[in-house]
């Protein structure tokens, strides 16, 4: 097997000790030479680079791990570039959730217009890294975790010619859920699972060769999921925890409104006192501490796209990626969240055929949302980005979106300069 470079862009990311883990785990069949960790932070870097070196030395992984702030020497000759990064941190999620509120509309990272301003800020410097990998790495692969996975993935293929799969944890923990809950194996099941990512639905879990949808219904309804079961029920589907801001809208605003804390807020004390402990020069194994970020399974989902790619094993995996004609009532060039078969070609999306017609016009609408948010952030427009909240179900009105649009857009100045030119 030839040597693999890995390159992560947002290596300071309190994330990095989860691949790391993960790169530990599966060396034998991946086999590592160097991880580059690029941060525009020399300060996380340097902690972040020094815990990795840890790892890999107590696990006896002869992995070089190189620490730099320049994003093309980190890139260069890498095998994959994985994608990590938060422009402008923690206090933009804050403001991300708390501006929203204001107008009585949800706030959270990747849903509705908090979604929509982390798409604008990191849309552009994602591109910029892409268009870095095509030149510089053109045989690699970019393995996409930065949030809003499906929105920054659709990005990348339709502006550039980089390889990319866009991956989020939800779906195999969500499956994986649902099948624990029923006490049925994976090994003896298959779980269809399609939409967008953070906007999803399973529609089938077939046990044996029988489909018990109705009973997965009851056991996850049971265990405590996001959507009430009667809800589910009635759908005749299991919708991914994300879509509670839809379906129990006004539960969810009200939860959000009421609390003292936003979870960016909750998530700046957790990184606080993680990279404390990361900086321990006694560390050299994630801590506990870490599950309270979130995140679990993020290293799983890495690992396993890079060794199907790797290996070309053909693997069935959840990606986003373009559709394709996955999901009929999907535009062809859209990206989407499917059961894909993984191999050295990258990943080709297995036909689902059509969502049920209770989820298909809210599939429909928060694409077009999305399809309109990439090409605002791309262009700098604010007649797209204006279409693009208006697009979206979480936002009632246009009395509603053109202010909420403009504070967004004021808030986030330092981070979009595409947007400084006259409205015309």
């Amino acid at each position: 097997m030839s040597p693999v470079k890995i390159a992560l862009i947002g290596g300071g990311s309190a994330y990095t000790p989860e691949l790391v883990d993960g790169l530990i785990r599966c060396y034998d069949e991946l086999p590592v030479a160097e991880l580059a960790l690029m941060d525009i932070d020399a300060g996380r870097l340097s902690i972040l680079a020094g815990l990795s070196q840890r790892m890999f030395a107590r696990a006896g992984r002869p992995v070089r791990v190189t620490a730099t702030g320049d994003r093309r020497r980190a890139i260069d000759g890498a095998t994959f570039v994985c994608t990590l990064i938060r422009v402008g941190g923690m206090d933009a999620r804050i403001q991300d959730e708390r501006i929203p509120l204001k107008y009585g509309v949800i706030g959270q990272e990747t849903t509705g217009p908090g979604g929509f301003a982390k798409a604008l800020r990191t849309i552009p410097p994602l591109l910029a890294i892409a268009r870095d990998v095509v030149e510089l790495a053109p045989a690699a692969w970019i393995i996409n975790y930065t949030n809003p996975s499906g929105i920054i993935t659709e990005a990348i293929a339709t502006y550039t010619e980089a390889r990319v799969l866009g991956l989020c944890s939800g779906p195999w923990g969500w499956t994986r859920a649902v099948l624990q809950a029923m006490g049925a194996s994976p090994t003896r099941a298959t779980v269809e699972y399609a939409g967008l990512n953070h906007l999803g639905w399973i529609t089938r879990v077939v046990v044996d060769g029988q489909d018990r949808l109705a009973e997965a219904i009851d056991a996850i309804s049971a265990a405590g999921w996001a959507i009430d079961g009667d809800l589910m029920r009635a759908l005749g589907a299991i919708p991914c925890p994300y879509l509670a801001y839809y379906y129990h809208r006004e539960r969810k605003l009200e939860q959000a409104r009421a609390a003292a804390q936003t979870r960016g807020e909750q998530v700046k004390a957790i990184e606080a006192d993680l990279l404390r402990a990361y900086a321990d020069p006694a560390l050299a194994s994630k801590p506990e501490l870490l599950k309270q970020r979130g995140g679990g399974g993020y290293s799983d989902v890495a690992t396993a796209a890079m060794l199907a790619l790797y290996h070309n094993r053909g693997d069935r995996q959840y990606i986003n990626t373009l559709n394709r004609g996955a999901i009929a009532s999907l535009p062809e060039a859209a990206v989407v969240e499917v059961a894909c078969v993984v191999d050295q070609t990258g990943a080709r999306p297995i036909v689902y055929g059509d969502l049920p017609p209770a989820a298909r016009g809210l599939a429909s609408a928060v694409k077009a949302y999305e399809q309109l948010t990439v090409r605002a952030a791309a262009t700098g427009d604010y007649r797209l980005a204006l279409q693009a909240l208006l697009a979206h179900p979480l936002v009632a009105s246009y009395a509603i979106a053109a202010p909420l649009l403009d504070e967004l857009l004021a808030a986030n100045r330092a981070y979009l300069p595409q947007f400084a030119r006259d409205r015309g």
